[in-house]
């Protein structure tokens, strides 16, 4: 997952919401968004290598999602960062408890957004200690919180823009199909070759082997109601599936 953007009790209807992408290798084996067959109160993409989730919510409300942090270079974690999202949504924990018993250093660097239903929750292991979020809306891609990259700043003005047109998600949809390439002077320096730098400098990135392989839409009302929407694609950028679910309606 490399761009999120949560709007967390900022409209009146919709206490959650969420658009992502989820940028990786389409050689990953991946299952589409659907309900667990072994946990079935999870609605979660999964990935069929180590088992986790990049992004998932629960009938009841629970919330994560995990991007990683690009740190070119840097040996791997002995464990998926997959795995973190995955326990939460399947546990009872609060966010807050689940974040303060985290083996951070078994993992490669990551960034986890967490909700409980009461609270939205930020942890790194390459930033800050765990912190509850005030209302708001918030971006994320692979650096830190609401890090100044320029497809972020794009993103997290036009979500905020989009939620008055809610319980209509196209929008959400329209931001995370963007495919501009930022100007070189505005490119952030990540540590990898500039021609990497240009195509991930894309909302929504696309090339033959490596790009956006899911974007993702969730909303949760006030009384709880699940809406969650994903469009899964191929090389660059070939449409290929989607799933649509909706709780308690």
């Amino acid at each position: 997952m490399c761009l999120i953007v949560v709007g967390w009790q900022a409209h009146p209807a919709f206490p959650l919401v969420v658009a992502a992408n989820r940028d990786e290798f389409y050689a990953r084996p991946t299952a589409l968004a659907a309900y667990w067959s072994d946990t079935p109160e999870i609605i979660a993409g999964r990935d069929l290598e180590a088992g986790g989730t990049w992004l998932g919510v629960t009938t009841q409300g629970r919330f994560a999602a995990v991007t990683n942090v690009r740190e070119p270079g840097v040996a791997p974690g002995r464990l998926s960062r997959g795995e973190l999202t995955r326990n939460f949504l399947q546990g009872d924990q609060s966010a807050a408890d689940f974040l303060g018993e985290l083996e951070r250093s078994a993992y490669s660097g990551f960034n986890l957004l967490l909700s409980d239903g009461k609270t939205l929750c930020y942890a790194s292991n390459r930033g800050p200690v765990a912190q509850a979020l005030p209302a708001g809306v918030y971006g994320l891609s692979n650096h830190l919180l609401d890090s100044p990259w320029p497809k972020l700043l794009t993103a997290h003005q036009r979500f905020s823009a989009a939620l008055s047109n809610l319980p209509d998600q196209q929008m959400f949809f329209d931001i995370l199909a963007d495919d501009e390439i930022v100007p070189d002077k505005e490119l952030p320096d990540t540590g990898v070759p500039l021609d990497w730098e240009r195509l991930l400098s894309a909302i929504f990135v696309r090339s033959a082997e490596y790009g956006t392989c899911a974007s993702t839409v969730v909303a949760v009302n006030a009384a709880g109601t699940v809406f969650f929407e994903e469009r899964s694609f191929g090389p660059n950028g070939q449409p290929l599936q989607s799933s649509v679910i909706s709780t308690g309606v």
